[in-house]
Parts: structure tokens; C-alpha cells; sequence
């Protein structure tokens, strides 16, 4: 799943301690802040959906969501928030897309280029790397058993999935952005259960080769950049 990396970061998501979720919900409650701008109806609002259901996910208190809503609407008038996308490159060569939302550029811009620096990354010229991305929507669910399963990728073929992935017990759909909520629907009206759903950036020409040493420093990169409040989600072209 080259590029998807948003699944890898719910799953941590649902693990973490109880010393991380504060960390957690500041990143949850920006994202939900961000896509109601666009609208407070989450009915009408389909950016503001998939981010409320991250945030179930994360067994988000319901007040830490409608607050968010109300920020994100205007309707509390506080700090307005900021997304930048940092591009970058980091041990091996690999690529890094790093979308940020920040009421400070100037202290999200210093703390991304010292965790960068201080484990071998580079920030790269605007359009240098996002041009090695595309933009796609992702489902992912349990792998439905037998017959189901045969039928059911059939049918998301037809009706517009551009690919379709096994990862261990894990369905994985690609599709075109616009087609996203369609199919989302399509699943849930099956009654199976969307594990996750986004648009997110993913590579066209994945990298295949990273050696050990690298892998190990490209890890502890994104872990370090995941680590910052500011950080809302880190793209690669990882294979």
C-alpha cells in the first residue's frame, strides 16, 4: 500500500497509551476543525465525516466534537488554523509528503526542518516531489469470506474501483476521489464495516529497494514527525 500510510497511524491510534491521547485528539480535533469550514453537516459535509469517524475511532468524547465543529465553522471565533504541505526527502531517497495544520507557520515550519535534519531528512522546492503522488481514495475492511467476497469485488469493479488489494486479512479499494463516499456507501448498505476511509495522497513509482540501515532511519523519522502536534499526516513512495 504504497503511500497509504493514514491506516498505519489509526492502528497506532488505537493502541496508544493513555499519556499519547492528548497528542492524539489535538491532531483529531484540527482535522475536524479544518473540513467544517466547508460546513458544520456532516450529512452534507463528506470531509467532515470521514474525520469526525477517525475520531470515533479514537473514542473522542462527543463535546471534543462539537466544539471542533463550531470552531472549524467560526461559530467560536478563536485562532484561525492553517494547512501547509512540507515537501521532503528522507533517508534512501524516499519522498515525503507532510500536510501540517498549525495556528503558528513560523513554529511548525522550525520544529518539521529540526526532526528532518536531526534524522537525515531534507526539505525539498515546492512541486519537487508532490508531483510523484496522486490523489486517490482508500477503503479498507475485513477480507469478506468465500462467495461474498468473489461477488463483492466484482460488483466494486464495476461500479468505478480503480484497484483492488489483499493485505493479510485486509481488503484494500482504491478509488478516484469523487467515487470514495459511493462506494463507502455501497459497503455499508452490505452492512460490512469500513475499517477506514480517506482521500490521501498515494506514489506512482513506488521504491522497491531501501537498504536496512535506511529503513531503520526512515522509521524513526516518521515517528518523530508523527510525534508533532502540528503533523496531521506523513505520505511516502515506501512500497
Amino acid at each position: 500500500m504504497s503511500g497509504h500510510s493514514k491506516w498505519s497511524t489509526i492502528k497506532r491510534q488505537k493502541g496508544a497509551t493513555d499519556a499519547k491521547r492528548g497528542q492524539l485528539f489535538t491532531k483529531l480535533i484540527r482535522a475536524i476543525t479544518i473540513a467544517a469550514r466547508a460546513g458544520p453537516d456532516p450529512v452534507s459535509n463528506f470531509k467532515l465525516r470521514l474525520a469526525i469517524d477517525r475520531a470515533h475511532q479514537a473514542n473522542m468524547p462527543k463535546d471534543n466534537i462539537d466544539r471542533a465543529i463550531k470552531r472549524g465553522s467560526g461559530e467560536d471565533g478563536t485562532a484561525v488554523l492553517t494547512e501547509i504541505v512540507y515537501e521532503a526527502y528522507g533517508p534512501g531517497g524516499v519522498a515525503l509528503i507532510i500536510e501540517t495544520i498549525t495556528d503558528n507557520r513560523n513554529r511548525t515550519f522550525s520544529e518539521v526542518k529540526h526532526v528532518l535534519t536531526q534524522f537525515g531528512g531534507r526539505l525539498a522546492e515546492a512541486n519537487s516531489v508532490r508531483w510523484q503522488f496522486e490523489i486517490k481514495g482508500i477503503i479498507q475492511l475485513t477480507l469478506p469470506t468465500g462467495e461474498q467476497h468473489e461477488q463483492l469485488e466484482l460488483e466494486l469493479i464495476e461500479t468505478g474501483a480503480l484497484d483492488l488489494k489483499e493485505a493479510g486479512d485486509q481488503l484494500v479499494i482504491y478509488t478516484l476521489p469523487a467515487d470514495l463516499e459511493k462506494i463507502k456507501n455501497i459497503l455499508e448498505q452490505k452492512k460490512l464495516i469500513v475499517d477506514y476511509a480517506q482521500v490521501e495522497l498515494v506514489a506512482n513509482n513506488p521504491i522497491t529497494e531501501i537498504t536496512p540501515s535506511d529503513q531503520r532511519k526512515l522509521d524513526n523519522l516518521k515517528n518523530a514527525l508523527d510525534t508533532l502536534d502540528d503533523v496531521d499526516n506523513i505520505y511516502t513512495n515506501e512500497a
